[in-house]
């Protein structure tokens, strides 16, 4: 098929068939056709959009671009969690284990951070040796023995994906719901899972701003999920502040195995419990969410999510004695802060602006060959809804170039909103599809 009338097709809004977007997507993936035509059926998708049948295609076309994985015989349910990115956002680090822990395995395949938002395989990399490109059979083998495995995309997995993802990046197309619904669910559905929860995030640190695309992207990965045989769950989950604590990738990784100790932030834990006892639903653990927050609860509180993780840790070559001695992970030199210039409440902290002022320390990447500094980072010890004072730290700032603290202070300081009166702590379970 001709792929310029193609182009042309939805260019004018019509819709295409199931045979023109799977040949199309077939050739770009084997390099024949060229780069500047893929960018115009995206940008052509962006003003267009896709209908839930054309989405459901592409996805399963991208899907098979490749080689999908099939762990059926590992006798225990698959079931994966996914988050749409987030500042903060460590949770895969502490639900993957505890998931483990309590019956499930767990093939996550994850991302790399870009832009404001954190990737769960930099953050892991900042564990010392850790490895999260494993072969197919390396997979296979960590998650018959840990029951779980925490992995990057590799060059055989959905490789259109690959391609077009970092099309979109540079062709601005990337806030397009067919097209992250299409990107998330065809790793997904190529993982062999049975059931997948996703957090999609919403809020001004998201991709999804308003609650009303958070919802409209939640019910299209569900759809296609369900039109696929999986069973599949969306929560939709509150990101006008940072998640935890923590934002920085060492530092990120300090606080998941402080939470995995019993010892993490009210709405990390909260985030987490959820997620976990949707999964554990997923896979006929438990039959109640109920019975699920309790699951979760029995793993931290017995170790064994932990255990999990640090076996985990090993499996992928990674130093397991980080989880006694965080000085082996990454160190920054400086350490500055945030002070309250006022009595008051934390009223507000602008999740968006602080991902970008973690970005200026070095903790982020604008491009996707960008190298990050695993040491960098902020840590906050007020929140939204907390009591302050004046001279109180707000937020700890650490840095290897001290020449970029004072930038981020003031960007800290503009998003960062004092009031007189009490102020309740956001809701972070907004909805569920």
């Amino acid at each position: 098929m001709e792929a310029a009338l193609i182009i042309r097709k939805k260019r004018d809004g019509a819709a295409l068939e199931r045979e023109e977007i799977f040949d199309f997507i077939q050739r770009y993936s084997r390099d024949e056709i060229p780069e500047y035509q893929a960018s115009a059926l995206l940008m052509a998708i962006y003003f267009r959009g896709l209908d839930a049948r054309e989405t459901a295609d592409l996805t399963e076309a991208m899907m098979r671009s490749g080689q999908t994985l099939d762990f059926s015989e590992l006798a225990q349910p698959k079931i994966d969690k996914h988050s749409t990115g987030g500042v903060g956002d460590n949770a895969s680090l502490i639900v993957g284990p505890a998931a483990a822990a309590g019956g499930l395995v767990v093939p996550m395949i994850s991302g790399r951070g870009l832009g404001h938002t954190g990737g769960t395989l930099d953050k892991l990399e900042s564990i010392p040796g850790f490895r999260t490109r494993l072969s197919p059979s390396e997979f296979r083998q960590a998650l018959a023995e840990c029951g779980m495995a925490l992995v990057g995309q590799t060059e055989e997995l959905v490789p259109a994906d690959r391609k077009l993802y970092a099309l979109r990046d540079v062709t601005s197309t990337v806030d397009s719901i067919p097209l992250i619904s299409a990107s998330i669910m065809s790793k997904k559905l190529a993982e062999g899972i049975d059931g997948l929860v996703l957090d999609v995030k919403t809020g001004s640190g998201a991709f999804m701003k308003r609650i009303e695309d958070a919802r409209a992207l939640a019910e299209r990965m569900v759809q296609i999920g369900t039109a696929c045989g999986k069973r599949v769950r969306a929560l939709i989950t509150g990101m006008s502040q940072p998640l935890g604590w923590a934002v920085g990738n060492a530092l990120e990784v300090i606080e998941s195995i402080e939470t995995l100790k019993g010892r993490g932030p009210r709405d990390l834990v909260e985030i987490s419990r959820e997620l976990t006892a949707h999964m554990f639903l997923l896979g006929s653990v438990d039959d109640s969410l109920d019975a699920g927050r309790a699951r979760f609860d029995a793993v931290i509180r017995s170790g064994h999510a932990l255990e999990k993780f640090i076996q985990t840790i090993s499996r992928q070559s990674g130093d397991p004695r980080v989880v006694e001695d965080y000085s082996l992970l990454p160190c920054a030199q400086h350490e500055d802060s945030l002070v309250a210039w006022e009595d008051g409440y934390l009223a507000g902290l602008d999740a968006g602006t602080i991902g970008r002022a973690s970005m200026t320390l070095g903790a982020g990447r604008d491009r996707l060959d960008s190298v990050i500094d695993p040491a960098v980072g902020l840590v906050f010890e007020k929140k939204v809804g907390d009591a302050v004072e004046t001279g109180e730290r707000i937020c700890a700032i650490y840095s290897n170039d001290r020449t970029r603290v004072e930038r981020v202070r003031q960007m800290l300081g503009d998003v960062t909103v004092i009031a007189q009166e009490p102020v309740a702590p956001p809701v972070l379970i907004l909805d569920v599809i």
